[in-house]
């Protein structure tokens, strides 16, 4: 078998198994094992009990085993069992061991024959086993049973796959003789994982119900469908022995009895029976045990070291000091504050690259939705005109002036200077929508104290919504004052000498310059099957003042539409086709939106009917009203430009000095007093649950870890190995179901 240190390898692995399942999945290592896979009735049960040689398995109908059983076998002077989750409790009755196992089966389960991959661990210390560490895993099963899921099937596949599939399991595929093995799913399932055949042993049962005048000797010597590590045949009680209650002593007697007398296997039955498997498995576990251990220490250490760091924080760590409390939550507000400036001003280190940051989106509300919600704002030009016409009209009076009324300009400009509140009420309401997002996103590192967070976010959000109210009073200021005096001597207003002159210069500036500038390009999809073949694709528009491209591989221009007489807010599309793009989210449709606004593209209005509106659609203006019409649209076209210009400049600057720069002075100087004043510190540094749970599942994990790494290192690996055997042709269990 080799030197002492190899025998110490399966106990060791036992303890290893033993701390591990103890903590749970936390460790994620793959422990060498021996899993037995097999059909129902393939006797899986009846093999481990020959090895223990004791009945502590449960029987009946069905499935019947329905968690996964580690079953660990300790060489030792006397014999009883004990199970992971009854500590302390020494079982020397096997009719209880079975009693138990049904009972934790039924405990996750419930009766009603459902299965769970939740692992039952049992060792069992005797005089009469080897060292082993095998699972007894589910019977593999066709048709669902009672009220079984109609997927049992695969839900029973997937659990044996999770063990199967580790690279450290050695695979026992249980087949009965008396059924054809080109068919046994064990096999075909050991194949799917373990192609080469490096890991699996095949077990033959039931030979003794084999019809007369057959026999599995071409299986046993590996000839008719060979396996790389071959075949060991068995001999089971039969289940009139097991309800006779035969003792599994005499039931070994009578399996030696008959390899030693059967015609078509005495010449093998050194190599046949239970004992010679134990001796094979344990052999094969030991040295499947020394071939892994290298990579298993390099895994232990490389999960030591990435816990390190955190175990010894917690390493004397104690909940309930108060130095240690008060000392937390100064670093807690500190690194809160540190966040959310980093959040709001931007930082180069540890930058995400998954969304933006709140600072970033409230740049993007000054620069681009605030001044979107600014051009949403432009009047319909019919209505525009209507109204000054009835200003001019109702200024002159009984008479008919002369020359264009100054009242009907003032009128109409403080009227649309009204309609501006709306988007910088809005505008302000979106910055503090995202700073609020910032706070929340800021105390996700608060979430291990939730009273303190609870407490943060409470405080800060209430100072926001304080300041909320400052900065829409000044906001709402802004806008009084510039009602409050009309500077028509600005020295950007045309005035009413130039007024015409001035203004189509300017339109003749304007569009030329802006006739080749590029005011956005992007990805848009085309949705109108009409337009373009073959439905809705994605293209690469490009749009300036003057013109809507789009391209086909950043190439090819495929259509181009002229957006004509832009200031005069008309846009035209071959014969009033409509264009129908969509975008991947509404952030981008708001900024299409923007640019397709700047670009003179404006939003359709729909005029509601009504008796006051056909009234006035066929109102007509006599020439010398028409000049003065246009003459006061052209000056509130100028003035406003004016007004636009002040306020976009103004509500970034005031919303940066009343809310967000203030926001974080508080932050900074006054939220740590805040929380001292709010109530009892130490309540607000109570940890969660779920933070306890962490820390003890660290310190454990980190123990067994080490105490894992301490064992290994005391073991000497160095001894003779049975080298592996050669490959053979095994495609015969390759059918139509496996995987290539």
């Amino acid at each position: 078998m080799g030197n002492r240190g190899m025998e110490e390898l399966i106990p060791l692995v036992n303890k290893l198994q033993d701390a591990f399942s103890s903590i749970g999945q936390a460790c994620n290592l793959d422990l060498p094992q021996i899993a037995v896979v097999g059909g129902q009735s393939a006797g899986k049960s009846s093999v481990l009990e020959n090895f223990v040689g004791r009945d502590f398995l449960p029987r009946g109908s069905g499935i019947v085993t329905r968690r996964p059983l580690v079953l660990q076998l300790i060489s030792a002077t006397a014999e009883w069992a004990e199970f992971l989750h009854c500590k302390g409790k020494k079982f020397t009755d096997f009719d209880e061991v079975r009693q138990e196992i049904e009972g934790e089966t039924d405990r996750v389960t419930g009766a009603n024959k459902g299965i769970s991959p939740i692992p039952i661990n049992l060792r069992v210390y005797s005089p009469h086993v080897l060292n082993l560490t095998l699972i007894d895993l589910p019977g593999i099963t066709k048709v669902p049973v009672g009220d079984q899921p109609v997927d049992i099937e695969q839900q029973i596949r997937d659990m044996i796959l999770q063990f199967i599939t580790k690279e450290s399991c050695l695979i026992l595929a249980v087949t009965p003789a008396n059924t054809d093995l080109a068919n046994s799913d064990a096999l075909k399932l050991a194949k799917d994982v373990d192609p080469q055949g490096l890991r699996t042993i095949g077990v033959i049962t039931k030979l003794d119900l084999m019809d007369e005048g057959t026999d599995a000797r071409d299986i046993l010597e590996n000839k008719l469908l060979p396996l790389r590590r071959g075949y060991i045949g068995v001999v089971n009680r039969s289940q009139k022995d097991i309800d006779g209650r035969k003792d599994i002593k005499a039931a070994l007697d009578a399996e030696r009895k008959f390899f030693l007398s059967h015609a078509s296997y005495r010449h093998m039955a050194e190599k046949m029976g239970t004992p010679r498997l134990q001796r094979v498995l344990n052999e094969q576990l030991t040295n499947h045990i020394r071939d892994t251990l290298p990579a298993f220490r390099s895994k232990l250490q490389s999960q030591l070291l990435a816990l390190d760091k955190e175990a010894e924080e917690y390493r004397g760590y104690r909940p309930d000091d108060p130095s240690r409390k008060t000392k937390q939550l100064l670093q807690m507000v500190q690194q809160f504050s540190v966040d959310f400036e980093k959040r709001i001003e931007g930082s180069g280190d540890q930058v995400d690259t998954v969304e933006l940051s709140g600072g970033a989106k409230i740049n993007r509300i000054f620069h681009e939705r605030f001044p979107f919600e600014l051009v949403k704002m432009e009047c319909d030009e019919k209505e525009m005109r209507r109204e000054i016409s009835y200003a001019i009209k109702n200024i002159h009076g009984i008479r008919t002036g002369l020359f264009t009324p100054d009242m009907a300009f003032e009128a109409i400009v403080k009227k649309q200077v009204i309609k501006l509140k709306g988007p910088c009420v809005k505008c302000v309401d979106m910055v503090i929508q995202e700073l609020i997002n910032t706070v929340r996103q800021c105390s996700n590192k608060l979430e291990c104290f939730p009273m303190l967070r609870e407490e943060t976010e409470r405080i800060v959000t209430s100072h926001i919504r304080d300041r909320e109210s400052r900065a829409k009073d000044q906001v709402l200021l802004l806008i009084d004052i510039q009602l409050s005096y009309i500077n028509t001597n600005h020295e950007d207003f045309i005035g009413f000498a130039n007024v015409r002159d001035f203004f189509y210069k300017k339109k003749t500036d304007f569009l030329t310059s802006l006739s080749h500038q590029v005011i956005r390009k992007g990805w848009l999809t085309i949705n109108n099957i009409s337009i373009m073949k073959g439905g809705a694709k994605e293209y690469w528009f490009v749009l300036t003042a003057e013109s809507l491209s789009w391209f086909k591989d950043d190439e090819v221009s495929l259509k181009i539409i002229t957006l004509y007489s832009t200031l005069s807010l008309q846009n035209v599309y071959k014969d009033n086709r409509t264009l129908e793009l969509a975008c991947d989210s509404q952030d981008d449709v708001d900024s299409w939106k923007s640019s397709l606004l700047r670009a003179g593209v404006y939003p359709e209005k729909v005029m509601v009917e009504s008796e006051t509106t056909t009234a006035t659609e066929n109102f007509s203006m006599d020439p010398q009203l028409e000049r003065k019409v246009e003459t006061i649209r052209n000056l509130v076209d100028s003035y406003m430009a004016i007004v636009n210009k002040c306020i976009r400049d103004l509500m970034p600057k005031t919303i940066m000095h009343l809310m967000i720069n203030n926001v974080k002075d508080f932050i900074n100087a006054e939220l740590l007093a805040q929380l001292y004043s709010a109530g009892d510190q130490n309540a607000l540094m109570d940890e969660s649950q779920e933070q306890a749970q962490r820390r003890d599942e660290v310190l454990r994990t980190h123990q067994a870890l080490t105490e894992a790494l301490a064992i290994i290192g005391d073991i000497s690996t160095s001894t003779i190995t049975v080298p592996m055997p050669p490959p053979v042709d095994n495609s015969w269990v390759g059918g139509p179901g496996s995987r290539r």
